[in-house]
């Protein structure tokens, strides 16, 4: 009789890695609209001069009414508070939740069901859950943003405080069909940002994790997510100005084509990349933020669901 050890191992069948335990998508969506309100909170002042030096033009003499974002963010607490740093905070934060849900908890999903059963997921595929995480978005969230920007802008103006609209004020005025108003230039925007942002988080976690160790700890998915957003942040700018211009209502544009020729007949090529740094200044801490509260809770919540589960992002190999 054969001893044991001498059978033939072409009997084995291979060991497939298992995919990782997940969270319902329904949970997804509650923990990605908590990441965006602690987020937004958080760097909404910066967002505040991002959005004025985007919309103000050159006149005639090459005057200007900001001289650079320290200026601008000086001027604005001198003529509002601080309380105008916030201004318009209260409808983003309205319009932030379901941007976020929707951006992170789609993408998180999306990788999952496009993954193999080793849990790999190729690049193209990567750029294409990227991809529905933004189309989604921007068709739920348009309205909010452009909300969010009319707000931002009256602080800006000349208008007494009497004649500034409130949010619903603003809604009022628009209507339906304007709350729509450059949603092709948000669409230009934020999905190719998502192609670039969330393949780039995952090649920077593949690249921060240390040897011994199956996942990026949070302190280096923090940053990089930061610097991933910072980089897709900058890369779609030009998409951005056109988007403020055309959603600001302060200028008479016959679309996104005229916005683009105007802008370029006017101001130059170097227009369409205003408030470049400011807006990575904005973006790079929000998404990492939201991206690590985000993963933050999800551990939590499988941790929760079971007793033995240890912290994903720290889990050493043996």
């Amino acid at each position: 009789m054969a001893d044991a050890s001498t059978d033939p191992v072409d009997d084995v069948k291979p060991v497939h890695a298992k995919k990782k335990a997940d969270v319902p998508f329904a949970s997804k969506l509650v923990v990605g609209g908590i990441a965006g309100v602690v987020a937004t909170s958080i760097i909404f002042p910066i967002d505040i001069v991002k959005t004025r030096l985007q919309n103000q033009v050159v006149g005639a003499n090459g005057e200007r009414k900001y001289k650079g974002a320290w200026d601008c963010f000086r001027k604005t607490v001198r003529a509002e508070g601080y309380r105008g740093l916030y201004r318009g905070l209260a409808p983003n934060l309205v319009g932030v939740t379901p941007e976020k849900a929707i951006k992170l908890a789609v993408n998180d999903e999306m990788r999952r069901r496009l993954e193999d059963e080793n849990g790999y997921l190729s690049v193209p595929r990567q750029i294409l859950a990227g991809a529905t995480a933004g189309f989604c978005q921007v068709s739920a969230t348009n309205p909010m943003e452009i909300v969010k920007i009319r707000l931002q802008l009256q602080g800006a103006s000349d208008l007494p405080p009497e004649q500034r609209k409130s949010a619903v004020g603003v809604v009022r005025d628009l209507g339906l069909r304007g709350l729509y108003k450059g949603s092709a230039s948000t669409f230009l925007r934020d999905v190719p940002f998502s192609i670039i942002f969330f393949p780039s988080v995952a090649g920077m976690k593949t690249m921060l994790t240390k040897e011994g160790e199956t996942e990026c700890s949070f302190e280096r998915l923090f940053i990089g997510s930061c610097v991933a957003g910072g980089v897709a942040a900058g890369m779609v700018t030009p998409a951005d100005v056109i988007k403020t211009r055309l959603q600001a209502g302060t200028r008479n544009y016959g679309g996104l084509i005229d916005c683009v020729r105007k802008i370029y007949a006017e101001e130059g090529f170097a227009a369409f990349w205003k408030g470049a740094p400011q807006r990575m200044a904005v973006i790079a801490p929000l998404f990492g933020i939201a991206l690590l509260a985000f993963e933050m809770q999800k551990w939590y919540l499988l941790s929760d669901s079971t007793s033995t589960a240890k912290p994903a992002t720290k889990t050493q190999s043996k």
